[in-house]
């Protein structure tokens, strides 16, 4: 017995060494060693990628092949809802796809368990449940597919609540970093730096916003948007340096970037009729700029999806680091059902961005998150980060 205990030991300190050297490793040497978590969240995100450019095409280039499925023909809205049922139906195949995964996944924590090589292998049977999820949407009446729809504005919700601890989480991590006992004499020129450039680019975005879009006084909700940004700087700001916080300036500097992004965003959701929007207006027509900007949003909103799927310690609660030395050997890299989790709402999301949060709202080619609903679910998901961050 005391044999075979041995050997069983072994064998999982042959295959532990195995895991920390391809982890240790080259993507090359990931990717060749193609049955593990690392190599495994990278095709987990190709394949979102995949299904955002296929909602895409169903919604700017799909309207010809859709009208010729008859399940369609009780579409309400004509061609522009045969864009919107597009995206819901990919959407929904993505999610139903992620959903599974995160049910087949949840609870995963030791690897080389049935569960973790379900996650990092398997990928023939992947490669065809994926396209057959897929394809299943678009058997279903549209009556399904627009209740489907209305979830989705929930499920795009979390998935911005999610993404916005983990970007609080990050940037509080960082700076217990800086504030650390060993490092904080040697830091402190770097944090003044960091804190000194994100106030002055977080002062120059306001300045901008001003000008692009507030160019008269008639422009009063742009006006009360940028205004109450500043605002909400100054209130972080102020919480941060009291006395029984004393977070120091660089949490409150970071998060002022992220506010600025925030309110950027939303104000660029507005409608491009809008007199007040002369950057919109600017770029009505269909260009190489244009273009370029569609490009960069979508991988922006894959590459998101894939760093929030993966920072899955930060909704974890704290372990005492004697439990956690003990653990570490064969823990997963990664929370898998949480990954799957955030790739499901993501699903959802892209699809709010396609449709502009409005399943009877029209887009036209190569615009995203574009619309008043757009504007607006940006401008509270700013005030609650503010909310959020205060509370932390």
């Amino acid at each position: 017995m005391e044999t075979g205990t041995s050997v069983s030991n072994n064998n999982q300190s042959i295959r532990n060494d195995s895991y920390e050297a391809i982890k240790n490793g080259s993507w090359f040497n990931q990717f060749r060693n193609g049955c593990n978590p690392w190599m495994a969240r990278y095709v987990y995100g190709l394949i979102f990628l995949i299904a955002n450019l296929l909602a895409w095409a169903a919604r700017d280039y799909g309207r010809g092949a859709l009208r010729k499925v008859t399940r369609f023909k009780n579409c309400k809205g004509g061609e522009n809802c045969l864009g919107t049922d597009g995206v819901l139906r990919v959407s929904l195949g993505c999610f139903l796809f992620y959903f599974v995964m995160f049910l087949s996944t949840l609870g995963t924590s030791k690897t080389h368990s049935s569960r973790d090589r379900w996650h990092s292998g398997w990928w023939f049977v992947k490669l065809i449940m994926w396209p057959a999820l897929t394809i299943i949407p678009f058997l279903l009446p549209s009556s399904i597919i627009h209740l489907y729809g209305e979830i989705a504005h929930f499920g795009a919700g979390v998935f911005l609540l999610i993404q916005l601890i983990s970007v609080i989480s990050f940037i509080q991590w960082l700076n217990e970093c800086y504030q650390s006992q060993k490092d904080a004499e040697r830091c402190r020129v770097y944090v003044m730096l960091l804190s000194t450039t994100s106030y002055t680019v977080c002062i120059v975005g306001v300045i901008l916003m001003y000008i692009w879009y507030a160019p008269d006084s008639s422009c009063l909700l742009n006006i009360f948007f940028i205004t109450w940004t500043l605002f909400l700087i100054q209130l972080m700001t102020s919480i941060a340096l009291h006395p029984k916080v004393n977070a120091g300036y660089l949490t409150p500097a970071l998060m002022g970037l992220y506010v600025v992004f925030i309110c950027w965003c939303a104000i660029r959701s507005e409608p491009v009729g809008e007199s007040c929007n002369r950057k919109a207006a600017a770029s009505n027509r269909t260009d190489w700029l244009t273009i370029i900007s569609f490009v960069v949003a979508l991988l922006a909103m894959v590459i998101a999806t894939f760093s929030t799927g993966i920072d899955s310690q930060c909704f974890q609660f704290k372990k005492d680091e004697n439990d956690q030395e003990e653990e570490a050997e064969d823990d997963v890299p990664y929370g898998y059902g949480f990954f799957h989790f955030v790739f499901a709402t993501g699903a959802m999301y892209f699809a709010m961005l396609l449709i502009g949060w409005n399943t009877h709202h029209p887009m036209k080619k190569w615009t995203i998150d574009v619309g008043w609903t757009s504007t607006w679910v940006r401008v509270v998901n700013e005030w609650l980060a503010v909310c959020v961050y205060s509370k932390s």
